[in-house]
Order: C-alpha cells, then sequence, then structure tokens
C-alpha cells in the first residue's frame, strides 16, 4: 500500500488554527514548520501559556509524557475553537548513573485523535546534571554553566552541546512530524 506523502485534511481556503501549550516561541515554530512539511493546508499557529500540571522539570519518560498531553489538554480546554492542540515538554532521566534529556509531543485534533512521539535523547554532561539534580530545570542548568540567557528559547541544551550542528527547533520539529503520522495515515490510525 502506498501512503501519500501530504494530505490536504481540511478545506485549503480555511486556515487551521493550532493552539500550542507554551509561548516559547521555539515551540511554535517547530510546531509550525512540522504542520507544514506534512499538510499542503494552511495553518494558523499560536502560543498559549498553559500549565502541564507537573513539576517545572519533569523526571522521567512517564512523567513528561504526561505534562506534554496536559499542555495539550489545557490547551484545547482554553481555547476549544481550534483545530489542533499541540504540547511538547522537556524531560530527563537518569540511566545508568547518567542522565538523559528528551522531550515530549502530543497533538490532539478536534475529532479526538491523538499523535505522540518523542525526540531522540542525548546525554547531559555531568556539571549540568548535578544542577539538575539539585532542583534546577535544565535551561536554568545551562544559563549558569554555559553563562547564557534564556537559553531554553534558544539553542537549548541539545544546540550548545552540538555547536549549532543541531538546533532545538529542529530537534522539535521531527517529534512533531512523526506526532502527526496518525493524522497523515487516518485510514489505519483510528
Amino acid at each position: 500500500m502506498i501512503f501519500p506523502k501530504r494530505k490536504n485534511i481540511k478545506d485549503q481556503e480555511r486556515q487551521n488554527l493550532v493552539i500550542v501549550g507554551s509561548r516559547n516561541p521555539i515551540k511554535i515554530s517547530c510546531t509550525e514548520s512540522g504542520f507544514h512539511q506534512m499538510f499542503e493546508s494552511a495553518f494558523l499557529v499560536e502560543g498559549l501559556n498553559v500549565s502541564s500540571d507537573i513539576e517545572a522539570q519533569p523526571v522521567g519518560d512517564k512523567k513528561t509524557l504526561t505534562g506534554a498531553m496536559n499542555r495539550a489538554k489545557n490547551s484545547k480546554a482554553i481555547f476549544p475553537e481550534a483545530d489542533y492542540w499541540v504540547g511538547i515538554e522537556g524531560g530527563v532521566e537518569e540511566f545508568n548513573d547518567e542522565m538523559n534529556a528528551f522531550a515530549w509531543v502530543v497533538i490532539l485534533d478536534r475529532d479526538g485523535k491523538v499523535g505522540k512521539a518523542r525526540t531522540s535523547a542525548f546525554f547531559l554532561p555531568d556539571p549540568i546534571a548535578k544542577l539538575v539534580r539539585s532542583g534546577m530545570e535544565l535551561g536554568e542548568a545551562d544559563d549558569k554553566f554555559f553563562q547564557k540567557e534564556n537559553s531554553k528559547e534558544g539553542e537549548g541544551a541539545v544546540g550548545i552541546l552540538t555547536n549549532g550542528v543541531l538546533d532545538r527547533k529542529n530537534y522539535y520539529q521531527q517529534a512533531v512530524v512523526l506526532a502527526l503520522i496518525p493524522f497523515v495515515n487516518d485510514n489505519i490510525y483510528h
């Protein structure tokens, strides 16, 4: 069976509204780029300041996924007129006495369909992991260690540690695209 590369799922004359459960410009930008990669439709992507209903720095896969799901659901509750709601939550996890970082993306649509994807993971250097273990958010720890300001709305840890080869937008964008798989393959995802 051949699947379409891109699918027009809504009337092309109408802009589809996508609400991202964050005002972080990186999360808004990666969502916009991911939707445009996957669909031919026109999209208007806006960010909302909503709670993840979990701690500021989630630890563990399950907690991070819960935060992303809560951001998408809380966005839908606040702005139910949209067509899609997106939650993106970055987390950390201990693995063999090391700490890795990753993010979850959850996308909901007005028909009740859910798409989920996780980014790849990368290991944090020990000095940053220690700061996170002491109670700092990863972005805060990056800023302190690398003497930056508000890096979580810029290159993020992944951009800093890869010397800009992979910035936070592109890192998250791939997961947005993967979370959209059920929406472009609705004949096999119910």
